[in-house]
């Protein structure tokens, strides 16, 4: 359902009463590589003339989708925009490793940021979308006003490096929906416990129609080609860390590999304004789709909003 509009005041939110949305819309908007043009989707909740705007940013062979949880709570408070990275979920599939990359991954989000229509946004990304979030949020004049990091941070462990980019290179092909959502409840049982509806979800989402009735991966397996031709040293991001200037919440992984002990406390000891909740039962990354982790993200965004640092 459409949400209903009321006339507001720049800068209002939705007010409580207003119908919102079961479902996103769907959107998509160009790229450019030196491949050539480039198709991206991105998925759109909440009122798009709000101008309180968090962009959400999956990992590295997750999809928009995985924020529809996140998404249908925080319509009534804010625009919220998921993009497909190039390469996943409804973008193009290029078929080229080389341009799955850092380089492309902000250009393409840059056009998206453009694309919002405003000067300043919040951002949220897991894992790799988290990684492209540091990247912008430290580029002078950034228009990222705060940043959360769903279980990254400034240095990431060569070992879980490859562990990610081990499954990234699958291409399974599935008979039955129900093979694929064992798929998925075994690569991806690090998020957390989850009920059996939001493993449909994921499932849902995370494949697409293949040949006859069968079910294929949502991403081109050509982004796991840069963990098999090149090794996967520790990824080293201090630099960027160390230049954000925005509110800084850092979302940790109880068990996870990613993002271990020692990384926060060297994190906070350059940063030591950031604040790092540890989340229980999980490891990487957790999945945004439990009540008590939205309602903690939701809480973080109204903080920063008393302290003045929104629209």
């Amino acid at each position: 359902m459409i949400p209903t509009k009321k006339k507001k005041v720049k800068g209002e939110a939705l007010c409580a009463t207003t119908t919102l949305a079961e479902n996103p819309s769907q959107h998509f908007y160009w790229g450019l590589s030196p491949q050539g043009f480039h198709k991206l989707a991105y998925v759109e909740w909440g009122d798009k003339d709000n101008p309180n705007v968090l962009i959400c940013t999956h990992a590295l062979a997750r999809n928009s989708r995985d924020f529809d949880y996140l998404a249908r709570e925080l319509q009534k408070t804010y625009r919220i925009i998921c993009p497909d990275l190039v390469g996943r979920g409804k973008s193009d599939y290029v078929g080229n490793a080389l341009v799955y990359n850092f380089p492309q991954y902000m250009s393409d989000m840059v056009a998206l940021l453009a694309r919002t229509g405003v000067e300043k946004v919040h951002w949220l990304g897991t894992s790799l979308g988290g990684i492209i979030g540091m990247m912008l949020a430290a580029q002078p004049l950034s228009p990222i006003k705060s940043l959360i990091l769903n279980d990254v941070g400034m240095i990431v462990p060569s070992q879980a490096l490859h562990r990610i980019g081990t499954y990234a290179r699958n291409d399974h092909g599935f008979s039955s929906f129900e093979e694929a959502r064992s798929y998925f409840q075994t690569v991806l049982s690090p998020i957390g416990v989850l009920e059996s509806e939001k493993w449909d979800h994921i499932t849902k989402y995370g494949t697409l129609a293949s040949k006859g009735d069968s079910l294929r991966l949502a991403y081109d397996p050509a982004i796991g080609e840069n963990f098999i031709n090149h090794p996967t040293p520790t990824l080293h991001l201090e630099t960027y860390w160390q230049s954000i200037q925005c509110p800084i919440l850092v979302l940790h992984g109880e068990h996870s590999d990613f993002l271990p002990p020692d990384i926060i406390t060297k994190m906070l000891y350059l940063q030591p304004q950031a604040k790092v909740t540890t989340l229980s039962e999980c490891g990487h990354a957790p999945s945004l789709m439990d009540a008590s982790q939205i309602r903690l993200v939701e809480g973080w965004l109204g903080d920063i909003k008393k302290d003045g640092e929104t629209n």
